[in-house]
């Protein structure tokens, strides 16, 4: 694989998290890493200052001379800034970061045969812990899905799917990290309501989940974990008790269904 030239339209918290990434782990890989940002001059500074990477406030003059494009902003954005990019193409590789914009949606916004592909990471790709999913278009060669783990391996773990998988995976791996936050948030609360102050409240929370993640990350296997923990008749025991009898596990399907409705344009 030739070195890579890779063009950041956007230079949000998300484009950050993968530029980093990329300058960490695949420098040998790339001859230039290039972000634009709609006026926003200081973030660029910043940017650019902190990884080292090119910068830009007109990425139409960067398009030439990019092998890949990554689409790194809101998904209402990218129909203006297609039809524009469209202009300029000659097959580089356009990748979106977008939530809703599939491989299908770029082709039939793109000149034909262009080559594309759709990330879809989480905001854990700040520190390199993403589960990413990722789906390529037709056009798309061994190389560019390549180039396209390279991307990803900078930011974490990814699965390759379907663009209907990631369409209904998304809410699982990209919306669920928020469900994670409010439960904890849920159980802060809960704690200060013995009397905790707040911030001995957050150290005691999200320790415990900081440790239970890593024993689940170890063992793949939470329903054991949870047996582990619960004596039959016990406390716990009850406390799950209460779960179940309010259908937490519905909850989570409802919350995901939901999640995924809304993503595909509905309400």
């Amino acid at each position: 694989m030739k070195k890579q030239r890779i063009l950041f339209i956007g230079a949000g918290r998300m484009a950050e998290a993968v530029a980093a990434g990329l300058v960490t782990s695949s420098a040998d890989s790339i001859e230039a890493v290039v972000m634009s940002n709609n006026g926003d001059i200081e973030r660029l500074q910043r940017v650019e200052t902190t990884y080292g990477v090119q910068t830009t406030q007109n990425w139409r003059q960067e398009v030439d001379n990019s092998d890949v494009i990554i689409l790194a902003m809101p998904p209402e954005a990218h129909p203006s800034v297609l039809k524009e990019l469209s202009t300029h193409l000659n097959q580089q590789f356009v990748v979106t970061l977008a939530a809703g914009i599939g491989p299908s949606y770029l082709e039939s916004h793109l000149p034909q045969d262009t080559p594309v592909a759709w990330i879809m990471p989480n905001t854990a790709a700040m520190i390199g812990q993403s589960m990413s999913l990722y789906t390529l278009g037709t056009s798309a060669t061994k190389e560019h899905k390549e180039v396209l783990q390279m991307i990803l391996k900078g930011i974490g773990e990814a699965h390759e799917c379907s663009e209907k998988e990631v369409h209904e995976l998304t809410a699982v791996t990209g919306s669920a990290p928020a469900f994670l936050y409010y439960f904890a948030e849920s159980l802060i609360d809960a704690t200060t309501a013995y009397g905790v102050d707040e911030k001995t409240a957050k150290d005691l929370v999200i320790q415990m989940m900081y440790g239970s993640v890593q024993m689940l990350h170890e063992t793949k296997d939470p329903a054991s974990l949870r047996e582990q923990v619960t004596t039959p008749g016990g406390a716990t025991a009850e406390g799950l008790k209460v779960m179940k009898e309010q259908d937490f596990s519905l909850i989570i399907k409802q919350a995901i269904e939901a999640t995924n409705r809304k993503a595909m344009g509905g309400s």
